[in-house]
């Protein structure tokens, strides 16, 4: 019986190739999916996520396994794309505005966390170890932000950073409608009006 021949040896620069666009279909996956979430919860189907990133099911199956992978993957790549904003933020932005800007985003976060809820509650039941990875990253980001803000004038002094972000976590449990974000949004605004009041270089802003 004639043996099968073997598969060509595959050249370096093909190898590394075939690594790249295994990891952009990882990463257009991970932010089709972040989007979905947040627009669909659970009703965002693995196929129609597929197909937005244009890729197959088969695809998204080998880098995760089932829905709880992704969902896992995501909430990973949602806190740390939210702690490397505050760092992004403030050396772009005047303090307040990085601040603002910081909490705007996190709605987002919120939005697409809110969009995951049931799957992420089957991680903490199967003691995934997410949690415990991320734990304690988003409020240090937050105190970073609060604290140059302060130093700056922007904000008063008195400010807690750990009362900020309870206030901006109830978006989590705020009723689910089609005002959700613009709520949550508007939240945010008489937060920082709240934050800049009294404080020694406040600029507060026209607000339509």
């Amino acid at each position: 019986m004639a043996r099968k021949p073997l598969p060509e040896p595959k050249l370096p620069n093909e190898s590394r190739r075939l690594r790249a666009d295994a990891r952009r279909n990882y990463d257009k996956l991970i932010d089709v999916a972040a989007q979905a979430f947040a627009s669909h919860g659970t009703a965002a189907s693995l196929e129609d996520i597929a197909r937005r990133a244009d890729v197959g099911i088969g695809t998204l199956y080998r880098h995760f396994p089932s829905r709880e992978h992704l969902v896992e993957a995501v909430y990973h790549h949602e806190v740390e794309a939210l702690c490397d904003a505050a760092e992004e933020l403030s050396r772009e932005r005047a303090p307040d505005e990085a601040l603002e800007e910081w909490m705007n985003r996190f709605v987002g976060y919120i939005a697409t966390k809110r969009g995951m809820a049931e799957s992420l509650r089957i991680l903490i039941n199967s003691n995934s170890k997410l949690f415990a990875d991320s734990y304690g990253k988003v409020p240090i980001a937050l105190a970073g932000l609060i604290e140059k803000a302060i130093a700056a004038g922007a904000i008063r002094a008195d400010v807690d950073s750990t009362d900020v972000l309870h206030a901006l976590s109830g978006t989590y449990s705020m009723p689910n409608s089609p005002e959700w974000y613009d709520r949550s949004r508007r939240l945010v605004r008489l937060l920082m009006d709240g934050l800049r009041w009294g404080a020694p270089k406040a600029r507060l802003p026209q607000r339509a």
